[in-house]
C-alpha cells in the first residue's frame, strides 16, 4: 500500500489539480471536473459504483453483492484470520464497541475446531506425568 500510495502521490496526483499540494487539496479527485475547473473529492458513490462495475466485469456471479461494507468485513475476517487480535482490528475499524469488532469478524469453522484440539493437546501433556 505504501508504493502503491507514493507512486500515486509522486506520479499521478499532480495531473488533476495544478495546485494539488495545498491544503485542503482531494488526495482523491473526482475525474470530473467541476464548471469552474477545479476538481472535487471523490464522493461514496463513485467509489461504490466503480466497485459495483468491477465486480459486474470480473465476478459476474455477485451482480450487486460485493460492496465496500462486505470488502470491510472480508479484510477484519482475514486480519483475525492472520492473526491479527481483535483489540488491533477494533483500533484499525475504529470502533468503540470490541462487540461491534466481533460482528464483523467471521471466524471460519476450523478455526474454532483447531482452538480446540490445541487446547486438548495441552490438557493431555499436562496430565502426562500424573497417570
Amino acid at each position: 500500500a505504501d508504493r502503491t500510495l507514493r507512486w500515486y502521490i509522486e506520479d499521478v496526483w499532480g495531473h488533476f489539480d495544478d495546485d494539488h499540494t495545498r491544503p485542503g487539496a482531494p488526495l482523491f479527485p473526482s475525474e470530473r471536473c467541476n464548471g469552474d475547473g477545479s476538481c472535487s473529492r471523490v464522493g461514496d458513490d463513485t467509489l461504490r459504483r466503480g466497485l459495483g462495475a468491477a465486480a459486474t466485469n470480473h465476478l459476474p456471479n455477485w451482480p450487486g453483492k460485493l460492496t465496500p461494507h462486505v470488502l470491510r468485513h472480508y479484510c477484519a475476517s482475514q486480519l483475525y484470520h492472520e492473526g491479527m487480535d481483535l483489540i488491533a482490528i477494533q483500533e484499525l475499524l475504529g470502533h468503540s464497541w470490541i462487540a461491534t469488532t466481533m460482528r464483523y469478524v467471521h471466524v471460519h469453522r476450523t478455526r474454532i475446531e483447531d482452538a480446540w484440539a490445541a487446547g486438548q493437546l495441552r490438557a493431555a501433556r499436562r496430565l502426562e506425568g500424573l497417570i
